[in-house]
């Protein structure tokens, strides 16, 4: 498999950083809002203000024939109806585009039941107030618009709504967002405007609600000057089909872009230009006079800096969630807002629950925006299932993103998932009428390279794996006889945890390799071997000498000796300037000598306590014994010392408990079976008033603050002496084992992770065929 395309990627660059790219063309035009400034007549009324409108239009029908946005699956979406009837309209008006009417219109004949059926009675309030009046004003048209004397009911229905909400709303009220007034151009005639409810709510660029179809209609109703300017000015700065929403945050769209390249897999591709942007608008988040901040526009407002947050804190840039989210948490008038308006804030709830999930002890506002959006999103779940009881794909999203913590969630898979769902992905925020989205215009070739970056990536992972499959085989690792044979999900598990290192091949398979060699000796101290022979082993391993050693401690041994001395060959080779590998059969001894400790606890009928339990499991689970080998190959230049025992860096210390926590957790089962003691049980037996999920309650009581302190080692610059590769190493290893045993002891069961790593390794993205597991 070759490598992306590097003229591609050139290509991308060109695109989307050149410094004459206008960030507006990013985002994908509004056919509804479009359709609207092309009906302004000019000064004669004989022909359209906005000329550039109508084009737009003409040359922008999808070959179905509706205007507007489509599905994951290349689908009309609900807000297809509104925008392909104003689009009708507009055309009818200027009496152009006989055929693209008539199209128009069989879509319309064809779909209306289908996409109205899609919603099963539940009518977003923008739908009910908007799809009304264009049906109306298509009638006015003299177009001829027909329901079946079912969807008549429906229709009938959804007009009713609209009028309970005119009723019962104010045109600009507390407790509705976006407020009735924003729709000026849907609110019926019955209802009545004044000039002065209009003006007098007009912002200072003469915008009605920074809508451009509100203010297109908002002109055509009091001649105002001020909206004139205002529609000139967005014509001029978008003169290829207009946004719902003018003018727009040129940081948000550019924070937004980098979340896309991020998630899709594509960022270390564009490292600098990435880095520019990061530093642009950090510099712009800490000078807050240039943190643009709309009162009345604060759902993109929200979206910002709950984006903002998370990309900068994970950047390592200092952010506040004070600074961040303080302005939301303390007005009460617009969390009612969004607590009104779920189905409005959506995908900004979902950002704010990731970034909440980056949050450091004692940062007590970041828990309440998570408790906050998770309430939000866990009552998106409740309703508005399909007409066959399933979710959308957005709650689809939602499910996963609430079931599976941001920590346990592998990048490889993400990235896949992003690829596989981009349409839905591509949501950026709410507006008036449907959701901000990238253009498609970049997504294409944004989309090819992902695809080809990803299944090269594939194509590396699927020869790692043979290799070390080999490897296992050579050492006669994968035929001793007991334990688990778990080469494959070692493996798996570091190259789908992270792509940060993509060419780094050696640190992959060094780190598999390590936890392939742990999971062979802790099954042979748990389950094989006689006491006698482990003291004979970790007596071998202290001399670092095989003499004396037979069968299945022999075959180990010779396997530990050679990866260590391949390691330490391997550093030297690369300008490493330590000899390492006394260091390395250090690391080995201390982790082989808690298993001992273990064994001799459970042989002799010793019983530890918590503590002593928890010092020597924090080496026994041997997460350092795996990854710290590989950051002397991430820094060539690490401190001798912090790598040694016991002198450990405060974030590797966190990380070996969390660890065995998270294993004691979901493996207490296994290991009471096995006689070993366990962190749950010592503590039943520490507190007799306990019970197991007490116990399982404290355990995940310590995770919880220990991962708050692990990440800010891992993210803050300072925190720790460790370079920032060798801290998303540790980052990486953490993910590990979240994915492992966050929910389920995945790692025991024989088949918990396979369609994950035919995922990963084997099944394309496209139509090519390749043998999976």
């Amino acid at each position: 498999m070759e490598s992306p395309s590097s003229s591609l990627i050139e290509k991308i660059k060109g695109k989307l950083f050149s410094s004459n790219v206008d960030p507006y063309t990013f985002i994908c035009p509004s056919a509804y809002d479009t359709a609207w400034l092309a009906m302004i007549p000019d000064s004669h009324n004989t022909q359209p203000m906005f000329k550039n409108c109508l084009e737009w239009l003409l040359n922008n029908q999808n070959q179905e024939g509706f205007w507007g946005e489509c599905d994951a699956f290349g689908k009309p979406t609900l807000e297809t109806l509104p925008a392909t009837l104003v689009s009708i309209v507009a055309l009818r008006k200027w009496n152009t585009g006989a055929l693209m009417i008539d199209r128009g219109l069989v879509f319309i004949k064809t779909n209306i039941e289908k996409l109205l059926n899609d919603i099963d009675n539940y009518y977003p309030r923008w739908f009910s107030i908007v799809f009304p009046a264009i049906v109306q004003l298509s009638q006015s048209a003299g177009l001829e618009i027909v329901f079946s004397d079912a969807l008549t009911r429906t229709v009938s229905s959804i007009f009713s709504h609209q009028q309970n909400l005119l009723h019962n709303e104010e045109l600009v009220g507390k407790n509705c967002f976006p407020p009735l007034l924003s729709y000026l151009e849907s609110l019926p005639a019955s209802y009545r405007v004044s000039e002065e409810d209009i003006c007098s709510n007009l912002s200072s660029d003469g915008s009605l609600f920074q809508s451009p179809s509100a203010t297109a209609k908002a002109f055509m109703a009091t001649g105002k000057i001020e909206c004139l300017t205002y529609l000139q000015s967005l014509i001029q700065r978008c003169p290829n089909g207009v946004p719902q929403t003018y003018p727009m945050d040129e940081d948000l769209i550019k924070l937004c872009i980098v979340n896309h390249l991020q998630r899709l897999g594509l960022a270390e591709h564009f490292d600098e230009e990435i880095e520019e942007i990061l530093a642009t608008v950090y510099r712009n988040y800490v000078e807050q006079e240039s943190w643009v901040k709309s009162t009345n526009m604060f759902a993109a407002q929200l979206h910002k800096d709950s984006l903002a947050f998370q990309l900068l804190r994970m950047h390592g840039n200092n952010v506040s969630p004070s600074l961040s989210f303080r302005w939301f948490l303390e007005d009460e008038e617009i969390r009612t807002h969004v607590e009104k308006e779920p189905e409005h804030f959506s995908t900004t709830m979902l950002l704010m629950y990731r970034a909440s999930n980056l949050i450091f002890c004692g940062e007590n506002e970041l828990e309440d925006v998570k408790s906050f959006a998770r309430d939000l999103l866990q009552k998106s779940l409740l309703t508005k299932k399909n007409r066959k009881g399933r979710f959308s794909q957005f709650q689809q999203m939602v499910q996963r993103e609430l079931n599976i913590p941001l920590l346990a969630q592998m990048d490889h898979l993400d990235q896949r998932m992003w690829i596989e769902e981009n349409e839905a992905n591509n949501f950026l925020w709410k507006g008036k009428t449907s959701h901000i989205r990238i253009s498609h215009f970049y997504i294409v070739d944004l989309l090819e390279l992902a695809m080809q970056n990803y299944e090269f990536k594939q194509s590396i992972f699927r020869r790692e794996l043979e290799e070390m499959l080999r490897w296992a085989q050579s050492y006669g690792l994968r035929n001793m006889g007991f334990g688990r044979e778990k080469t494959t999900y070692c493996y798996y598990a570091i190259a789908a945890a992270t792509t940060s290192f993509p060419q780094d091949s050696y640190i992959r398979t060094l780190v598999a390799k390590s936890a392939t060699m742990v999971i062979v000796a802790d099954d042979f101290f748990d389950t094989k071997g006689s006491l006698s022979e482990l003291k004979d082993f970790t007596n071998a391993i202290r001399r670092w000498d095989s003499e004396g050693l037979s069968s299945h401690g022999k075959v180990i041994f010779d396997a530990l000796d050679n990866l260590v001395d391949e390691a330490a060959e391997k550093y030297l080779e690369q300008g490493g300037i330590h000899d390492i590998k006394n260091s390395l059969q250090d690391i080995w001894y201390e982790t082989i000598l808690s298993w001992l400790k273990e064994a001799m606890w459970s042989k002799e009928g010793k019983v530890p306590s918590l503590d002593e339990y928890l010092k020597n499991g924090e080496i026994s689970i041997a997460a350092h014994t795996i990854i710290l080998p590989a950051s002397w190959f991430l820094d060539p230049d690490l401190s001798y010392e912090n790598l040694r025992p016991p002198q450990y860096e405060t974030i590797t210390k966190l990380l070996m408990l969390i660890c065995r926590l998270l294993n004691d957790i979901q493996g207490y089962k296994r290991e009471i079976e096995e006689g070993k003691w366990n962190f749950l049980e010592l503590n039943l037996r520490k507190n007799p008033n306990f019970g197991i999920e007490d116990s399982i309650g404290l355990g995940r009581e310590i995770i919880e603050k220990k991962t708050k302190e692990f990440l800010q080692h891992v993210i803050v610059e300072g925190e720790s002496d460790l370079a920032k590769p060798c801290k998303l190493l540790h980052l990486t290893c953490l993910k590990i084992f979240q994915m492992l045993y966050h929910s389920c002891n995945a790692f025991d069961s024989n088949t918990q992770l396979l369609e994950d790593i035919n995922k990963a390794f084997y099944l394309p993205l496209s139509g090519r065929n390749i043998k999976s597991l």
